[in-house]
């Protein structure tokens, strides 16, 4: 049994145990979306158009992530609408951004490992660059929306008398409770992910400057600072949308 079995057996049985039938369902969907995610590797090698795959590939996993939740249709529906229309403004965003960094490929780091391999591998490496940035900021936003979204509907669920400008009110006050957990966490894993980096930039002495315009410490931070601004915009685009959906609830209901 190698290390990485052990440790799935170990994550399965902690999960079942903790979440039980929903803690399988929560697994399930994990082996689901590395799948996907395996797949649209697959899809991108053989030259499909790596930006097209992606978008493709997100929608279904914020689909799986989302809606295989405990949470309601309710706000499941909402998380995903919002995780949705926050996916497109991050793509606006990333798309200019990653062709103006110009951090797509390898960098100097790389060269001992590539030494007599061949990279003309016929595929654009800045669009794979905007793909890495997309696909990881598909998490962070899933989880902001489906928290947000919750928690409302629970209050919705509580208080049945509840306006929308007070909903709207009471998800900026959640949102503003988790935003500092949401941008931590992706501090921390964008640090424990580049620590070995970090180590090589002191060894070797590097200036700030060389270490901000390395093009593989750049292409990390502009996928973790395009994934906090996807949890920044995910509060109020998910809490509008949770609000509007009581409101025209509300107006339905006869007087």
């Amino acid at each position: 049994m190698g290390a990485i079995t052990a440790l799935g057996i170990v994550l399965l049985a902690l999960m079942v145990l903790v979440g039980g039938k929903q803690g399988i369902t929560s697994f399930l969907s994990m082996v689901v979306n590395f799948g996907i995610l395996f797949f649209s590797i697959v899809l991108i090698a053989f030259h499909l158009p790596p930006i097209i795959v992606t978008v493709v590939a997100s929608v279904v996993l914020l689909s799986i992530t989302i809606f295989w939740s405990s949470a309601s249709d309710n706000a499941s529906i909402t998380a995903f609408q919002a995780s949705c229309v926050i996916l497109v403004l991050l793509i606006a965003i990333i798309i200019p951004i990653e062709y103006w960094a110009q951090v797509g490929g390898f960098g100097l780091e790389d060269s001992e490992e590539l030494e007599g391999l061949s990279i003309y591998v016929g595929i654009d490496f800045t669009k794979i660059a905007i793909a890495t940035a997309i696909l990881s900021s598909l998490g962070a936003i899933a989880e902001a929306a489906i928290a947000i979204a919750s928690g409302l509907d629970e209050i919705v669920t509580q208080h049945r008398q509840i306006t929308g400008d007070a909903l709207f009110a009471d998800g900026v006050f959640i949102g503003k409770q988790i935003i500092g957990t949401a941008v931590n966490t992706l501090f921390f894993g964008f640090f424990g992910s580049a620590l070995a980096l970090f180590i090589w930039f002191y060894g070797l002495n590097y200036s700030l400057g060389e270490i901000i315009n390395d093009k593989i410490f750049a292409a990390e931070l502009i996928a973790i600072v395009v994934s906090l601004i996807g949890v920044v915009l995910t509060i109020p685009i998910t809490t509008w949308m949770m609000s509007f959906r009581l409101k025209r609830l509300q107006a339905k209901k006869p007087k």
